[in-house]
């Protein structure tokens, strides 16, 4: 696997690529990478002829000092889970690689980044934006792969690449869960052991609102007792739990189409999101 940290390297290896006629599939990663990250690196290989992976910790999608300071960093170990993984290259940008002196470009989606995380966490998807449009364009990858936990998140990339026009196809990659059901997030290994357990509500939570949603029964109230079920549980803090349309975020009162039962939620000290598709003919898995 090759190790690239500098922006020219990175534009000679992918220019090499391409020239030989080679597809290029990219994965962004802020590191900390766990097996959900590496089903993306998979996923990547399987529909590319090479795979390149970022690492960077995007100090512009924190809203909170000590939450950028305490984020996990484990570079070597992040390194060597993307080679065994068939990662061909791995690129490690600095903050003045991608926000050099004088750097005064903000690109903002509105609409599907409005709501939700984008209210509890203003600016977040400003940060996530502008970003990805760098790396994307830096990386110059036929596709990009981004996983399903961080729904709003890949709705407003597609969003981005859409209104920028960029020339990149982004493929969305299933949740991948813990045998428990937990999803796999960086996040959890802040969770104490108890809190670890305690956790194990919310997926559970929406797998039983999904489910008595597509019975018939009220959104409203199914919503409600999905907010219990985590205050019962010792969720601290709900920002919410609520039925959306898939492709536009906005809330549903009543089933319609394909949608998206999403959540966010405070246990201890860390905050979990999690989501899972809901279709008014099947119970799907998420």
């Amino acid at each position: 696997m090759q190790i690239i940290r500098d922006p020219e390297a990175l534009r000679a290896a992918t220019k090499a690529l391409k020239d030989s006629g080679k597809s290029l599939a990219f994965v962004p990663t802020m590191g900390a990478l766990h097996a959900g990250h590496i089903k993306l690196v998979s996923e990547a290989a399987s529909q590319a002829d090479a795979v390149a992976a970022s690492i960077f910790v995007n100090p512009t999608q924190f809203n909170d000092a000590g939450d950028l300071a305490h984020y996990p960093r484990q570079e070597q170990q992040d390194l060597a889970m993307l080679e065994a993984a068939g990662c061909d290259l791995a690129w490690l940008p600095s903050v003045d690689d991608l926000y050099p002196d004088g750097f005064s470009t903000t690109v903002s989606v509105s609409g599907v980044g409005t709501r939700w995380e984008g209210e509890h966490r203003p600016g977040h998807f400003d940060g996530v934006a502008t970003v990805v449009a760098k790396l994307l364009v830096a990386a110059a990858p036929d596709i990009a792969l981004f996983g399903d936990k961080d729904f709003q998140q890949l709705a407003v990339i597609r969003r981005m690449v859409a209104d920028l026009g960029l020339p990149v196809e982004i493929v969305g990659v299933p949740t991948v869960r813990d045998p428990d059901g937990l999803a796999m997030s960086s996040r959890n290994a802040l969770l104490s052991a108890d809190d670890r357990r305690r956790a194990l509500a919310l997926p559970q939570a929406l797998k039983i609102a999904r489910d008595r949603i597509i019975a018939g029964e009220l959104v409203g109230r199914v919503l409600a007792d999905a907010k219990q079920a985590l205050v019962d549980a010792g969720f601290l803090k709900i920002d919410y739990v609520a039925l959306v349309d898939s492709a536009s975020l906005e809330p549903l009162s009543e089933p319609a189409g394909e949608m998206r039962l999403i959540a966010a939620a405070t246990i201890g000290g860390t905050r979990l999101i999690d989501n899972i598709r809901v279709v008014s003919d099947t119970v799907a898995k998420s």
